[in-house]
């Protein structure tokens, strides 16, 4: 049997829009697709080359967390690329925020529980 002081609790984070009739959110998954457009300037490099997922999986993903946010995350320039919108990059640096905060604060708790 393992130590529990060697384990670490995982947070899991999501932002929802409550009057979506869809069940997307916006998860680490779509996070990590941001913030790889946001890194790469490409849809399909943080897809396809980054995750390796297909660029018309990332690209559904996309549009249906939109639809379900009813925001736009992305401004797509074709052949020439993607950026984060405005909002796709508010949305994005909140969510880490949240998560890392979260993150440390579930770490301090576990290990205080364990004391």
């Amino acid at each position: 049997m393992s130590d529990l002081a060697n384990l670490k609790p995982t947070i899991r984070l999501s932002i929802m829009n409550p009057d979506a009739e869809s069940g997307s959110l916006f998860g680490r998954g779509i996070a990590s697709l941001c913030l790889g457009v946001r890194e790469t300037g490409s849809l399909n490099a943080a897809a396809a080359k980054g995750m390796g997922m297909a660029y018309s999986k990332a690209w559904r993903i996309i549009k249906e967390t939109e639809a379900a946010l009813d925001l736009q995350l992305l401004n797509r320039d074709g052949a020439h690329g993607s950026d984060l919108t405005d909002a796709g990059n508010k949305l994005l640096d909140a969510y880490l925020a949240i998560e890392e905060k979260l993150q440390r604060e579930a770490e301090e708790l576990f290990s205080d529980v364990l004391k």
